[in-house]
């Protein structure tokens, strides 16, 4: 199955100021984002164009184009996406 090429290609979107690593310390970063008042998730919900009928490929991949065009109409630059590789080999 192709769980493991997903996992390894998974995006997340954070914000350029968040200590946190939000595929490990969802918890902390989700409180962190609500507290500072960006409220990402929500606005990436707001984004999204899911469908019932929609494969986990092709929820993984509409995610992705939500989380890219915000970053694209990002006025304030504070947005970035994010992969777990990111995190290991970048220590963020």
């Amino acid at each position: 199955m192709s769980n493991d090429l997903n996992a390894s290609s998974e995006v997340m979107l954070t914000t350029i100021d968040n200590p946190f690593n939000p595929f490990e310390q969802f918890t902390s970063w989700f409180l962190f984002d609500v507290e500072k008042g960006y409220n990402t998730c929500s606005y990436l919900a707001r984004i999204v164009n899911f469908t019932e009928d929609m494969t986990e490929q092709e929820r993984d991949a509409e995610n992705e184009r939500a989380i890219d065009e915000i970053i694209a109409l990002n006025p304030l630059n504070i947005y970035k996406k994010v992969t777990a590789d990111s995190y290991t080999s970048a220590g963020n």
